[in-house]
């Protein structure tokens, strides 16, 4: 049985592959830009405040809160690597002064109580494998008052194929995607009240058909990177069509969520 700490390795070291940036482009997300804005603008994100970006990747959404938003962004993720290039790319963009990138796990956050305005976690929540352990820390790190904006896969009851349960599954941030009312419980435990949710579904039907378009391109374009990677592109198709059918059927989706420290 793959552990934890296993999962997260496996997700961190993935993340910061070549591979991942040639399939999902510059947003490791649903929804891109456009959603990132729109949890931004629920959040009522401000100039001057300091926002944390958990999960932060290619560091593409703090960028965005920092260019457009007028905000100070700190920046977590477990990929030293990414982290790295990240960083670069903030400073090269005149950025770097007011975006810090930390290496850390959120279930752990390296950062202090009570210091953020808001934090914001995209596609991201649902691979977390202590998500209860994560909540409180989000809880820790905002300050009274301020509020968390996710943006994650959701679930119904009625589950998914064994085929979207395994450690790609996992990797893919569908294994472990919950319905919104368990999100919304595991935030409740850790003091912050959910104030809104809304369904963004079709952003993860877009998403999952970009990914088959550029898993075909690469396939013809960048086939010997693939092959040294040791991606089964047939296996990564078989998972797009899948997911594609769970999110059709109304099993799978994609929601953004507010909650409020109390």
């Amino acid at each position: 049985m793959t552990t934890p700490e296993e999962l997260k390795s496996c997700c961190a070291q993935l993340y910061s592959s070549d591979v991942v940036a040639l399939v999902l482009g510059e947003s490791y997300h649903p929804g891109g830009a456009a959603l990132t804005r729109r949890l931004a603008d629920l959040l009522e994100v401000r100039p001057g405040q300091r926002v944390l970006d958990v999960a932060t990747g290619p560091g593409a959404t703090a960028r965005l809160l920092a260019g457009e938003y007028g905000v100070t962004v700190d920046g977590v993720d477990l990929a030293e690597t990414t982290l790295r290039q990240a960083q670069d790319r903030a400073d090269s963009d005149g950025m770097g002064a007011i975006i810090r990138f930390h290496h850390g796990d959120a279930e752990q956050l390296p950062l202090p109580d009570k210091t953020f305005d808001a934090v914001v976690s995209e596609c991201s929540f649902c691979v977390f494998p202590d998500k209860d352990a994560a909540a409180a820390e989000f809880a820790r790190v905002l300050r009274p008052g301020a509020r968390l904006g996710l943006a994650d896969v959701t679930l119904t009851d009625d589950g998914l194929p064994d085929e979207l349960s395994t450690l790609a599954a996992w990797v893919a941030c569908i294994a472990d995607a919950r319905p919104i009312s368990d999100y919304t419980e595991i935030l409740d435990r850790a003091g912050l009240d959910t104030r809104h949710t809304e369904s963004h579904d079709s952003a993860l039907l877009r998403m999952i058909d970009q990914i088959e378009a550029r898993v075909h391109l690469a396939r013809m374009t960048h086939a010997p990177v693939l092959e040294e990677a040791g991606v089964d592109i047939d296996a990564v198709l078989r998972y797009t069509d899948l997911a594609r059918i769970a999110v059709t059927d109304g099993r799978l989706g994609y929601a953004l969520l507010i909650a409020q420290k109390r």
